[in-house]
């Protein structure tokens, strides 16, 4: 994709989408050996969200020659977990429905205890995980921001 049709939107979709694959693949990797009733590991799952952001902002800047603006990167770091996070919430809800013990099992080992529904663990997922990406992209920004890059040194 070359330079002229990539947008920070378009490159976060298709990164975000990606990512959110990668998160699916490690929760069903989980499930099969049984890991999901110990909260620990969805840790990884920031991980893989990680992965994602910092390889949708490669990518970015890779296409636009190394000249990338900051907001430019960070704003595909941000569509890129907000994408990965909807998609992935979205992916929870459907396997409660195919498999509803995994529910039974966070209910037992979470915060809420009982009162965890699937609209909860739904909306904890999207929250998390948009809040980390956009901690996660201002972090990788501080990495893949351009060279000549300088700061707003004050308003007039």
């Amino acid at each position: 994709m070359n330079s002229v049709n990539l947008t920070p939107e378009r490159n976060g979709v298709r990164y975000g989408l990606f990512t959110a694959g990668g998160m699916i693949l490690y929760f069903l990797l989980a499930s099969l050996l049984h890991l999901t009733d110990r909260v620990e590991f969805s840790f990884l799952n920031g991980v893989v969200l990680a992965i994602g952001i910092c390889m949708a902002i490669s990518h970015y800047r890779h296409v636009r020659h190394d000249r990338m603006p900051y907001l430019h990167g960070f704003g595909t770091g941000i569509v890129t977990s907000i994408v990965a996070s909807v998609a992935f919430a979205l992916f929870f809800v459907v396997y409660t429905v195919i498999n509803p013990t995994i529910m039974d099992q966070l209910r037992a080992r979470d915060l809420f205890g009982f009162d965890l529904s699937v609209t909860i663990a739904f909306l904890a997922i999207l929250l998390q995980s948009v809040m980390s990406g956009m901690i996660i992209s201002l972090i990788a920004m501080q990495y893949f921001k351009s060279p000549d890059h300088k700061p707003l040194e004050g308003i007039e």
